[in-house]
């Protein structure tokens, strides 16, 4: 009877553990994620990495995981096509401007970044915010499942626009 009763509780534990993580974290890859100071290229520690999928508005942050250098690492579903990666600071409360956006008239504007790239050779995102000060990411070569882009905090210029 103890082993019955054994066997139920594992399967309520199982049970309750596949409705809290879920399934496409589960057969999907792993990209990891580097934020960079767009003045001095600098690595960055992040608050925290917000990570959008296919061109939707919803966050997908479940598998997110950052380390305490800054590096985030993310799973996507295998049938993930593009990710937009934006970070935030001041314990969460602001968003950086992401620089490959810098010369364009929607500076908030979210841009897209094919996650088979990423995967087989490592993706930079531009670096627009300087003038073509740090184009390429010092790190270079870049790995294979890398994606690294810079940023910038958000000035008085911004919030007047």
């Amino acid at each position: 009877m103890t082993s019955a009763y054994a066997l139920c509780a594992i399967a309520v534990f199982a049970g309750m553990v596949s409705l809290t993580h879920p399934a496409w974290a589960q057969d999907g890859r792993t990209i990891s994620i580097r934020i960079f100071d767009g003045k001095s290229a600098q690595p960055l520690v992040p608050s925290n990495l917000i990570v959008r999928i296919d061109h939707h508005d919803e966050i997908r942050n479940e598998t997110l995981h950052i380390d305490s250098d800054g590096v985030g690492t993310v799973t996507v579903p295998d049938n993930a096509m593009v990710l937009s990666v934006q970070g935030t600071y001041d314990n969460g409360m602001e968003l950086y401007f992401n620089c490959d956006a810098g010369m364009e008239k929607n500076a908030e504007a979210i841009h897209w970044y094919s996650i088979a790239d990423i995967l087989s050779t490592g993706v930079i995102a531009p670096n627009e915010c300087y003038k073509g000060k740090y184009e390429r990411n010092p790190r270079v070569p870049l790995k294979p499942g890398e994606f690294d882009f810079f940023v910038r905090k958000i000035g008085v210029r911004d919030e007047l626009h």
